[in-house]
């Protein structure tokens, strides 16, 4: 659809800011059952149309591949009967949630008699802009629904027909509730330069999220004059300490690495103890059976030689590897001689993401939890846990990289900001 098509069916990004601006008003003041009829019929909705949902996405899907879209994108980007079922399972799972709006977060009485109170309160309307992600749609709209926002959501070209299906069922749905359809509007329809408007849409949008690769939300963290909340980029390490287990060490990089490449907290970078002299070969040797590409430094090469196994899928790690996020089944691997040399290392080059170390020794977890700076530090397990879903939040908007309101994996909560409530019975300031 051209801008100018676009005008004449759903108006202007301003337009549409303005009609999301006026949806928000009503739906902050719904209660919880209102809120959780609008989820239910999300829900039935997209069971209802997967038929039509897969056609659509594969309407994306032969494009992407024409286009030579990488497959870690065209993995995000597909839809499957499964994957609908989960998207389903997962606003359902929302609607089973606490409803953060009106919460008390602290009150009390002053000594003037003033009774006071700080109450959690619906953010406004939320802006999301990201990429080949249709289930990012429908976790942003649920998780929006549920906390009293509105939502306008830019889910980028390679993901078009998939969107409007996705829109168009969530439209239907609310159009049977008592919550305003303009809560959840796209603008798609204007590609890039919509986005960019969106980004000037300050007063009328109260925050932008990013989500998706470096570029992106660099690109909107640049240019935005609406408040951004930096999300995504996941150039994820994990420590095996020389106190680690080999086997489990093993099983957990392998998950962390090959579960689900193609996600922000699959593992990009693999840090070895130079003591570490039985986990680290036993881990190489798994992960190369598994297919990973793996990039040595010249210590971890030598383990990797003895263990006799070396191909063209085994190259010499450069600086630009250690600060790349791969999203695919590649792998960045060094080994170190100390805790503190890995923790330097992570420093250096982290997204403040998610980093894991595997020990046995509770000293070492405990220095590594308190000096290593992320939005998640893991001890002994995979990096794939760091998700909403797997956090009990029902879904998440993305995993917050800063260190604002909201870090790690967001859900509802991160979208309610606070109104202090004071009480009075004509007191006055003397």
């Amino acid at each position: 659809m051209s801008v100018e098509a676009a005008g004449k069916a759903g108006g202007s990004v301003a337009q549409i800011s303005r009609r999301a601006r006026e949806a928000a008003r009503p739906l902050a003041g719904l209660d919880r059952s209102h809120k959780d009829q609008a989820l239910a019929a999300v829900a039935a909705g997209l069971r209802e149309s997967g038929a039509d949902l897969i056609a659509a996405n594969e309407q994306d899907l032969a494009r992407a591949q024409q286009n030579g879209l990488p497959a870690s994108m065209q993995d995000r980007l597909q839809l499957s009967q499964q994957r609908i079922e989960e998207l389903a399972a997962a606003v359902e799972e929302i609607m089973g949630l606490e409803d953060p709006v009106g919460r008390v977060l602290q009150g009390r009485t002053l000594p003037n008699g003033l009774r006071l109170s700080q109450v959690a309160v619906p953010l406004g309307v939320l802006g999301a802009i990201y990429e080949a992600r249709p289930n990012v749609t429908v976790d942003i709209a649920a998780l929006a629904i549920k906390s009293g926002n509105a939502a306008i959501l830019r889910g980028g070209s390679a993901a078009q027909a998939t969107n409007e299906m996705l829109l168009s069922i969530i439209g239907r749905a609310l159009a049977t509730t008592s919550v305003p359809v303009d809560a959840v509007q796209s603008i798609d329809a204007f590609g890039r330069e919509g986005a960019t408007e969106l980004m000037t849409t300050r007063g009328s949008v109260d925050v932008l999220i990013p989500r998706g690769g470096r570029d992106l939300i660099q690109h909107v963290v640049r240019n935005s004059v609406v408040p951004v909340i930096e999300t995504g980029e996941g150039n994820v390490h994990i420590f095996i300490d020389a106190t680690a287990n080999p086997q489990q060490a093993a099983e957990i990089v392998l998950n962390a690495k090959i579960q689900r490449p193609s996600v922000c907290n699959a593992a990009e970078t693999l840090l070895i103890h130079a003591g570490a002299q039985d986990a680290g070969p036993q881990v190489l040797t798994t992960l190369h059976q598994a297919g990973v590409v793996l990039h040595l430094d010249p210590r971890a090469k030598a383990w990797f030689g003895e263990a006799e196994h070396q191909g063209a899928d085994v190259t010499e790690v450069t600086g630009e590897h250690y600060a790349t996020e791969f999203n695919d089944l590649e792998l960045a691997v060094g080994v170190v001689d100390s805790l503190d040399e890995a923790i330097e290392h992570i420093r250096t080059h982290s997204t403040a993401h998610t980093e894991a170390i595997v020990t046995d020794s509770v000293a070492n977890a405990e220095t590594f939890i308190a000096e290593v700076d992320a939005a998640a530090v893991i001890v002994n397990a995979s990096t794939r846990f760091v998700d909403g879903g797997e956090f009990g939040l029902g879904a998440e908007v993305g995993i917050s990289t800063q260190k604002m309101h909201a870090r790690g994996p967001m859900g509802m909560a991160a979208l309610a900001t606070t109104k202090w409530i004071i009480r009075g019975e004509g007191q006055i300031r003397e």
